[in-house]
């Protein structure tokens, strides 16, 4: 049998992946804080045919840390809005997929819930969502309404320990996302009438109360926006430990994760799929997606990529650590490696670019052309949802399943 088409996509974030990336050669530092900047990248990426690209977010600054801010100057600091950055892109693309990362530990689910479906709407279609912990106690002092765990420099060494630590926020981070899911589907698909002859704009009875009672949180509707155009966008999540392989069985419909090599990957999705049967899920009637993580530095040229990370992380002063694969070469070979880990079980994808815009071009005009000419990836856009790209099916609404007016 012929593998199903490979899917790709694009984490965008500042100037790249590499702290000292806004210093390269070909960066735009001075337009990381306009529309401008940000469309020109989502119009490239649609241009390569991916199925997404997602926004980075946080609740406080960039640090070189993972657990605390720093003071330092001479790494970018500061982002905007990622749900709001995707909508300002949103009318100006047509097919791609627009993933905001939101979080889920200090913004309310009914907040949340809007955004996306807001989104949806004015991409008619292409919206799916990042749920993100706070997993920085300093991001709380932003609210102050409450606390969350402190890690230490023991803890971060340890994915593990890490995900112990942060357990609770992922079980609370659970009951946000079935909270969002449940106020998507407050509104039936035909509950919107907009017949003014009879002054009946809405069928009262297709926009039940619902009532979402869950561990941590409780969430009462329904919406304020219409059901998104697909039923449910999309829910992904990043998983480095067993924790949060647990909240993408529970909750996500693609997980990204983090392997250094083939044998690393199906290592990581035996866990993965070990999660899936201890929660129970029916894949067959809500598969889950598994992407891999790479960042990557690309060029045509044999060598260069490599000279070029070495030039930015002697610009930082150190070399450059990621939990992802960090991968220099040209597109052919990374081409290669992305088919020989896809072996392992993955779905796909999500490709960190080293610099911007540099390595979204290779991976736009040097990679996609690559990986079509061997027969693995889409030659043009053969749906107009981010759920159609996903090959997943859209879910009818639980208020019409339900049949009556209150949930």
């Amino acid at each position: 049998m012929t593998a199903p088409p490979l899917h790709l996509a694009v984490a965008l974030d500042a100037a790249g992946w590499h702290p000292a990336a806004w210093r390269a050669e070909d960066a735009c530092p001075t337009e990381l804080f306009g529309a401008d900047y940000w469309t020109d990248l989502v119009i490239e990426a649609e241009r390569g045919l991916l199925d997404f690209v997602t926004f980075e977010d946080a609740l406080g600054l960039q640090s070189a840390a993972f657990h605390r801010p720093d003071d330092r100057t001479d790494q970018v600091r500061g982002r905007l809005d990622a749900v709001l950055l995707a909508a300002r892109v949103a009318p100006l693309t047509t097919h791609i997929g627009l993933v905001p990362t939101a979080n889920v530990t200090h913004t309310e689910p009914f907040r949340i819930s809007a955004g996306i479906a807001t989104l949806d709407h004015a991409s008619t279609g292409r919206a799916g969502l990042r749920p993100q912990i706070a997993s920085r106690a300093a991001d709380a002092t932003h609210f102050g309404r409450r606390t969350t765990p402190q890690l230490t420099d023991e803890d971060v060494r340890d994915p593990e320990r890490i995900g112990r630590r942060l357990s609770p926020l992922f079980d609370e981070a659970a009951d946000a996302v079935a909270a969002a899911r449940r106020l998507w589907d407050s509104w039936e698909d035909d509950a919107e009438i907009r017949d003014a002859a009879t002054s009946g704009f809405v069928d009262r009875g297709k926009v039940p109360h619902i009532y979402f009672e869950g561990e941590r949180l409780s969430v009462r509707g329904p919406a304020t926006v219409p059901r998104p155009p697909q039923g449910q966008p999309p829910v992904m999540s990043l998983a480095h430990a067993s924790v949060p392989y647990e909240f993408a069985a529970r909750v996500a419909d693609a997980v990204w994760v983090t392997p250094h090599d083939r044998a690393g990957a199906a290592a990581i999705l035996a866990q993965v799929d070990a999660a899936v049967r201890r929660s129970g899920r029916d894949t067959r009637a809500r598969p889950l997606l598994r992407f891999a993580e790479v960042l990557v530095f690309l060029d045509v040229e044999p060598g260069a990529a490599a000279r070029r990370k070495a030039r930015l992380d002697d610009l930082d002063g150190a070399e450059l650590g990621s939990d992802a694969e960090v991968f220099t070469g040209t597109p052919g070979e990374l081409a290669d490696l992305l088919l020989d880990w896809r072996e392992a079980g993955l779905d796909g994808f999500r490709l960190r670019p080293g610099a911007l815009p540099h390595d979204l071009l290779e991976i736009t005009c040097g990679l996609v052309p690559e990986l079509q000419r061997r027969g693995v990836f889409r030659t043009a856009y053969d749906a107009t949802t981010l759920r159609g790209h996903l090959r997943l099916p859209r879910p009818a609404s639980r208020s019409a399943r339900a049949g009556r007016t209150d949930l």
